[in-house]
Order: C-alpha cells, then sequence, then structure tokens
C-alpha cells in the first residue's frame, strides 16, 4: 500500500480496474480511506505521480472531514457492543471478556484492535443467526446459508436461493437493530422486493420496525468510522 509521505503520512489503496481509462482519487465520507482507482495495464510509478499532482487537493478534502471520521481501536478506546459503551482495556489468560463497562483484552497491546473485531465477529455470527433462525420460524421458510462481510453500502442482503448476509458490525448497534435487520432481510425470504406485501411481513414479525431503521439512518456510519486493523 502506498503512502503519501509529509505530515501526517497518508495511506493510499490503490484499485486496478478493468474499464478504467484514466487515474481517479476518491476520498469516502464513512470513513476517510483514501482510493486511487487506475487502468488494469498502468504502472504504480504511473499511479504515484499522478498521486503526487493531486496532493493538494487530497490534504484539503482530508483536513475539511471531521476529525472523527476514522477511529482507530486499541487499549483506551470506548466501543459500543450491541449499543453499550465498552472500555478496552488490559487483561489477563487468553479470552477476551466483558467486565462491567470494561473489555478486558489480554496479549499483546499492539494486537488489541484486530483480536476485538475477531471476537464481535464471532459474537455477530451468533446473534444473527439466532435472530435469523427466529424469524425464518415466524414466517415458515428456512434460510440455506449465512455469512457476515465488511459492506459499507448495506446492513444486509437476501439473494434468490436463501443466502443472508450481514455487516459484522450490527453486533455494535443496540440488540434491537439487529434484530430488525434480521427480521428486514428474512421477510425476503418471502417476498423478494420492497412492495406493500413485503413491508407487511416486515410488521407482522417485527412490529414498530421504524425506530430500528431510524437508529440506522442516524447512528450507523458512526460504527463503520472504527477502523480495527492498521
Amino acid at each position: 500500500m502506498p503512502v503519501l509521505p509529509g505530515p501526517p503520512p497518508v495511506e493510499v489503496h490503490l484499485k486496478r480496474v478493468a474499464r478504467a481509462r484514466r487515474f481517479s482519487l476518491r476520498v469516502s465520507r464513512l470513513d476517510g480511506k483514501v482510493t486511487l482507482s487506475m487502468p488494469a495495464r498502468a504502472r504504480e510509478g504511473e499511479a504515484l505521480a499522478f498521486l503526487q499532482g493531486h496532493e493538494g487537493w487530497l490534504r484539503e478534502t482530508l483536513e475539511a472531514m471531521p476529525d472523527s471520521a476514522v477511529r482507530p481501536v486499541g487499549l483506551g478506546s470506548v466501543i459500543p457492543v450491541e449499543g453499550r459503551d465498552l472500555t478496552l482495556v488490559q487483561g489477563t489468560g487468553r479470552a477476551i471478556r466483558v467486565d462491567g463497562d470494561q473489555l478486558l483484552v489480554p496479549g499483546n497491546p499492539a494486537s488489541a484492535g484486530p483480536r476485538v473485531a475477531a471476537w464481535l465477529k464471532a459474537l455477530a455470527r451468533d446473534r444473527l443467526a439466532r435472530a435469523s433462525t427466529h424469524y425464518a420460524g415466524l414466517v415458515g421458510r428456512p434460510y440455506s446459508a449465512l455469512a457476515l462481510r465488511d459492506t459499507r453500502s448495506r446492513w444486509g442482503s437476501c439473494s434468490p436461493d436463501g443466502r443472508l448476509m450481514y455487516s459484522w458490525r450490527l453486533i455494535m448497534a443496540p440488540a434491537s437493530v439487529l434484530d430488525y435487520v434480521a427480521a428486514h432481510e428474512v421477510a425476503h425470504l418471502v417476498e423478494l422486493n420492497h412492495s406493500p406485501a413485503y413491508w407487511a411481513v416486515v410488521s407482522k414479525i417485527y412490529p414498530g420496525w421504524k425506530v430500528e431503521r431510524d437508529w440506522l439512518h442516524s447512528h450507523g456510519q458512526a460504527l463503520h468510522r472504527l477502523r480495527f486493523q492498521d
């Protein structure tokens, strides 16, 4: 991953795009990630020259973003787990565990972020599988598989063959929000659309769902701003 030197250095993710005819820079408003898209056959040196030529624009764009755009996670950080704020502190033993309002993370402090991410994903799989099974039982339609991703454009999806996909970051939202997303996707096992008939299914298995949907619209982006990896 190339780094634009300077105060401060900026990490840039290179992305080769088969149909691209030119270079382009993009800064995610969600987490501040910088992506340089380039033609498939272009040389990395050409990409770096393009990056340097647009350094002024890039730094101005990054400076204009709120300081909270990206929040690295490590010991001392406060993160939500099922809607409850927990402070990461050094733990003992092997397993991560909750103790009051603290999340005890044993091992090397430098690896705390990735370890917590792995712990959250395992917890998310358990909770989402339980919720999906519950709502699938209510609609009388089984799902065929369940997968977790770190998607930014959607919180979940349901394929025509009954495969459910969720963002693992839902485990940081309040439990009722996670349940709503599970109900939302399971309802697609009955209606693979967003017709009135579909929303009738959602309302039947999860009444009052608009409260949880509004929470995601207001607070969902903050969950994506947490960076667990270096």
